[in-house]
């Protein structure tokens, strides 16, 4: 055989090995999928009942690392030097979620980044840990991966990762499915290891026949001359708009990685990079209730609803809001706070809560 051909052809062999090794150590999620729900049998988790009170957390508990460290990720220019937490970090984090869910007892809890099987947490499974301190208060789960691979060819990490969203609730959940979202674009190869963000959606019965629609996500940050995090709001945006139009009471919490009206401005210049100046979660806002609203969160009183204190050495506490609760003109709002007296050292993001009435019978 002529030399040129087995040069090509041990070429296209060394890509086809290359391209299944990959293949096989990625993920590679459908585009909606149904879930398993977990329901404690010792438990009989009630179903909700039309015109009660419910309130939710939304909390974004950075993998239970704390605040004593710098994350290669952290800094916009790339120059964190941390790795992973410690094992006793994890430890002492994992206990300190748990005592202020445990004190603040939402019926229902909205968790991101939740590791499972990630090397830098030791291959833990944090909503397994969490679980066994607070079953007694949450008899259901659902939970949905947006980040999983068995290797990540990156120096900072050189191994597997494995990032969770986790819905807890009081109440029974009939069923749920994982929404995939829009993936950041960028090349083949790149795309396979790295997050592929997804909406958590769990139905909870009403005692009237109806369901309620909870949503959990972790949206994508804002990176110049990509619209990935655009799509992933108009996606959220038509779900909302279907389960409204189906006359679906819904509500939908988390990182939604956007600021409010007011707040690119406050920001110092090195600290909007990660941001667009005109919010894409106006598309949100324009047609549904948000918690904090754009009045609170760049008002007098903005500093009660700011929720992320990021790992920058630069910045000495919260200074902005990136995490949010919307829901259907079904419901009503009680109220709502941030919780930030003592949650300001257990992650880079601080607990959102807020106290809903669920419609009436019809």
């Amino acid at each position: 055989m002529p030399r040129l051909p087995r040069y090509v052809l041990l070429v296209l062999l060394l890509l086809g090995l290359s391209g299944a090794a990959i293949y096989s150590l990625t993920w590679h999620p459908a585009n909606r999928e149904k879930l398993p729900v977990s329901c404690s049998a010792e438990t009989q988790a009630p179903p909700l009942v039309p015109g009660q009170a419910l309130k939710v957390m939304t909390w974004n508990i950075q993998y239970l690392g704390g605040k004593r460290y710098v994350f290669w990720y952290d800094l916009a220019d790339g120059s964190g030097t941390d790795e992973r937490p410690t094992p006793e970090d994890t430890a002492y984090n994992l206990d300190e979620v748990a005592r202020v869910v445990r004190d603040e007892q939402p019926d229902i809890v909205l968790l991101q980044e939740v590791n499972d099987g990630a090397k830098s947490t030791d291959y833990q499974n944090q909503l397994a840990l969490l679980q066994e301190r607070v079953v007694d208060l949450y008899p259901c789960s659902t939970e949905a991966f947006y980040w999983k691979a068995d290797f990540v060819p990156n120096r900072h990490i050189m191994g597997s990762v494995g990032m969770k969203l986790a819905t807890l609730s009081r109440y029974r959940i009939n069923h749920a499915e994982r929404l995939q979202l829009p993936i950041l674009a960028t090349d083949p190869i790149s795309r396979q290891f790295r997050p592929k963000r997804a909406l958590l959606v769990s139905y909870l019965p009403l005692g009237d026949g109806r369901e309620l629609a909870v949503i959990n996500t972790h949206l994508n940050t804002f990176t110049l001359d990509d619209d990935t995090p655009l799509q992933q709001i108009q996606m959220t945006v038509g779900l909302l708009d279907k389960l409204e139009s189906n006359g679906t009471p819904w509500l939908i919490g988390g990182d939604f990685n956007q600021l409010p009206l007011g707040q690119y401005q406050r920001l110092p210049p090195e600290q909007r990079r990660r941001y667009s100046a005109d919010s894409d979660l106006h598309l949100l806002w324009d047609k549904y209730p948000m918690i904090p609203s754009n009045d609170e969160a760049s008002g007098i009183d903005r500093e009660q609803w700011l929720t992320h204190f990021p790992n920058d050495p630069r910045v000495n506490g919260p200074d902005r809001t990136l995490d949010y609760l919307f829901y259907s003109p079904l419901l009503k709002r009680i109220d709502a706070r941030v919780r930030r007296e003592d949650t300001l050292l257990i992650s880079n993001h601080l607990p959102l809560v807020g106290r809903f009435l669920l419609p009436g019978t019809p």
